[in-house]
């Protein structure tokens, strides 16, 4: 019986899914939007939801908590300086999803998972 197993494993070992989580957390919040297959999308968005929810609270134990799901200290960074602060007002809902149809050869339906505000970053831009 599968009774309380509500985490899709995508036929991964929990190890390898939770890099597989914690990279394309750091693609997102690096990039601001990514493609992938839709059912890896809906897995993300409750990672990167946390993860921002991290971020707003600005401590240092929150930091830490990032630092140890996401092991890049520039994207927990970016986190907490650029990408935190643009939702302090919202209670969730941090990402969209788009469903783009489906990919060549095998059919998958895919997807943009995206940040619904647009950041920018602090740093200054190369003269």
């Amino acid at each position: 019986m599968r009774h309380n197993r509500d985490v899709k494993r995508f036929s991964r070992t929990r190890g390898h899914l939770r890099c597989m989580m914690a990279n394309m957390t750091n693609d997102l919040i690096k990039h601001g939007r990514i493609k992938t297959t839709t059912a890896k999308a809906k897995q993300l968005r409750r990672y990167t939801e946390r993860m921002i929810t991290l971020g707003k609270a600005g401590d240092v134990a929150s930091r830490r908590r990032a630092m140890a799901f996401m092991r890049s200290k520039t994207n927990v960074t970016r986190l907490f300086v650029d990408v935190a602060p643009l939702f302090k007002d919202r209670q969730g809902g941090y990402t969209r999803m788009l469903k783009i149809g489906f990919r060549n050869g095998d059919c998958a339906p895919m997807s943009i998972i995206e940040l619904t505000e647009e950041v920018v970053s602090t740093e200054a831009a190369p003269e």
